[in-house]
C-alpha cells in the first residue's frame, strides 16, 4: 500500500485498509509512503523520517500481489507527491510488472463535498494503464448505504473536517477494511489461479 497524508487523516485511513487486508489468511499488508515534493525542485524536501513507513520503491510496487494507493484531495485531484510518484513508474508499465495485479484507491478530505470521488478516479487513471484490475465498494455492502461521511463505490474515503479532528466514523473504517480485504481476497485468487 503506497499513501501520502500530511496531516494524518490519510494515514488514518491507510491503517484501517491495513487492517482488511490482514483479515485475509496467508495476506501481509507493506505500509509504505511517498516524501513531500518542492515546487521548485520536484525533490523531496526532507530527509526520510526516523519514524513511520518507510518510503515507497518501484521494488515494493514490483514485489506486490496488489495495490492500494491513498491520498488526501487536492482540488478534486491527488496530492502532487503521489501524482510525482506515479509519474516515475513508467519502467514498471514498460515492463508490464504490474499487469493482471489489483488495485484500489482511498482518498480523505476536509469537508463533505470536497472532491472525494473525482480524487479517486484521478487515482485509477495511472492504475489503468498500468494494467490493473480495479477493486471498488459493492453497494450490497450496507455500510455504504448508512454512511453520512466518507465511503464510495469508487474507494474508501474520510471526511476529516475543518479542524482535520474527526476520527474515521464506524462505517469509514467498515468500509476501509473492507476494500482492504476485497484487494487481499483478489490477489489470493489471481495468485493460485
Amino acid at each position: 500500500m503506497v499513501y501520502y497524508s500530511r496531516n494524518g487523516s490519510t494515514a488514518e485511513l491507510a491503517r484501517a485498509v491495513c487492517r482488511g487486508v490482514e483479515s485475509v489468511a496467508g495476506a501481509a499488508a507493506k505500509l509504505r509512503t511517498v516524501p513531500p515534493v518542492s515546487a521548485q525542485s520536484e525533490r523531496p524536501v526532507q530527509p526520510v523520517p526516523s519514524s513511520g513507513p518507510p518510503y515507497a520503491t518501484h521494488d515494493d510496487l514490483r514485489s506486490a500481489d496488489g495495490l492500494i494507493l491513498g491520498s488526501p484531495t487536492r482540488f478534486g485531484n491527488m496530492a502532487a507527491p503521489l501524482k510525482h510518484f506515479l509519474d516515475g513508474t513508467s519502467g514498471l508499465w514498460v515492463s508490464g510488472a504490474l499487469t493482471g495485479k489489483p488495485a484500489a484507491v482511498f482518498t480523505s478530505t476536509q469537508s463533505m463535498h470536497g472532491g472525494q470521488e473525482a480524487t479517486l478516479l484521478s487515482m485509477m487513471l495511472p492504475l489503468l494503464h498500468h494494467g490493473m484490475y480495479l477493486v471498488g465498494i459493492p453497494y450490497s455492502e450496507s455500510a455504504l448505504n448508512e454512511t453520512r461521511v466518507g465511503g464510495t463505490p469508487y474507494g474508501a474515503s474520510h471526511v476529516a473536517g475543518p479542524d482535520r479532528a474527526r476520527l474515521l466514523s464506524a462505517e469509514e473504517q467498515s468500509l476501509a477494511q473492507l476494500l482492504g480485504r476485497r484487494v487481499a481476497q483478489l490477489a489470493s485468487r489471481l495468485r493460485t489461479a
